[in-house]
């Protein structure tokens, strides 16, 4: 493990440096000197001591050190999951969480969210088959995200505004809101009526394509996590009027560890290539064309039948949801949640997140 002095004089956990009260620093690190150096260290089996030039003295346990070095962090999951093509969901058999259960007891709000944080999906059964309870369901999990869609939408195919989800037709698998600088990070499904035939749900999980990618052209890898491009909704309704645009890389990672933590994946709503420069644009095209290739592999798609009562729960920063076309009249309802408070409810929870 390697540690600067400069760091170590800045994470100092004694009591006029940190206030363990509220986890907050109290050490004005401008204050710092740049190359302070300790003038007396000591190492017994379990902490080091830094005595530094003014007499100030710190104490770290070892084992406090190994988990945050950059060394172990390199090679850790800032948040462990299970990548998966349908045959490894199918055999993980996730169980579905029961709506009397979910809203009542915390270990089963845990019990989901550790496996909604696993996989990237998750369903609660039994749900009464309403807007008013998809939105007391989902006020269990976090915040609900209000949008320019509202803070529940009641989806019906009339082509109400303009986007092609309020139609009958298919859906290629994408990520919403890729069109935000900040995607919405979660997305829920329910089903409330159907009377009709086909509209099943695609899942998959971008993810496992991205891995793939990895392992076999990392160059296509790094380009796709390292070249911005424009996602674009523009809205012109009479009642409707709307223009998001949103810029980043097709695959978010963690510098330190490579690791994928959002992906921004949408044909549909991608706008204008003109922040690539002219020696890189068909790169990014043959790169973006193998990770399409294994997003549309049909060994990595999982369908399901949403029915009233079934309520799904999309990591929308991963997995990519789609639609088959349907006939008759279908009404979809669900909302957004706030990443930020998911992430709070699991780690409150004692899960890692």
């Amino acid at each position: 493990m390697h540690f600067a002095y400069v760091w170590l004089r800045d994470h100092c956990q004694s009591a006029s440096c940190f206030n363990s009260k509220t986890n907050q620093r109290n050490l004005d690190t401008a204050n710092v000197e740049l190359n302070i150096r300790p003038a007396n260290t000591r190492v017994d089996d379990e902490n080091i001591f830094l005595t530094w030039p003014d007499g100030h003295v710190t104490r770290y346990n070892l084992n406090w050190l190994a988990q945050n070095s950059y060394e172990v962090q390199k090679q850790s999951a800032m948040q462990p999951h299970i990548i998966w093509n349908s045959d490894i969901y199918t055999s993980a058999k996730v169980p579905s969480a029961n709506w009397d259960m979910f809203m009542s007891c915390d270990d089963e709000l845990k019990k989901f969210l550790g496996g909604f944080l696993l996989y990237g999906i998750a369903f609660v059964e039994g749900v009464p088959p309403t807007i008013e309870a998809t939105e007391t369901l989902t006020q269990r999990v976090s915040l609900i995200r209000e949008t320019m869609y509202g803070k529940m939408w009641n989806l019906i195919s009339d082509f109400s505004r303009g986007d092609t989800a309020y139609t009958k037709l298919a859906l290629d698998r994408h990520t919403d809101t890729s069109y935000f600088q900040e995607p919405c990070g979660i997305q829920v499904f329910h089903c409330l009526r159907h009377e009709g035939t086909g509209g099943r749900t695609l899942l998959v999980d971008g993810f496992y394509s991205a891995d793939k990618v990895l392992q076999k052209t990392p160059e296509n890898f790094d380009l796709l996590a390292r070249v911005p491009i424009k996602h674009e909704y523009i809205e012109n309704a009479s009642d409707h009027r709307n223009h998001m645009i949103g810029i980043g890389p097709v695959l978010n990672v963690y510098p330190w560890n490579n690791e994928v933590y959002m992906i921004r994946y949408n044909n549909y709503d991608r706008a204008v290539i003109n922040t690539i420069p002219h020696d890189i644009v068909k790169r990014w095209y043959v790169a973006h064309r193998e990770l399409t290739t294994e997003l549309r592999k049909p060994e990595n798609e999982l369908w399901v039948k949403l029915k009233p009562g079934k309520v799904l729960f999309v990591d929308n920063w991963r997995v990519m949801h789609g639609r088959e076309s349907f006939t008759g009249l279908r009404q979809l309802c669900g909302c957004y949640l706030t990443r930020d408070d998911v992430m709070n409810t699991a780690r409150s929870l004692g899960l890692q997140a």
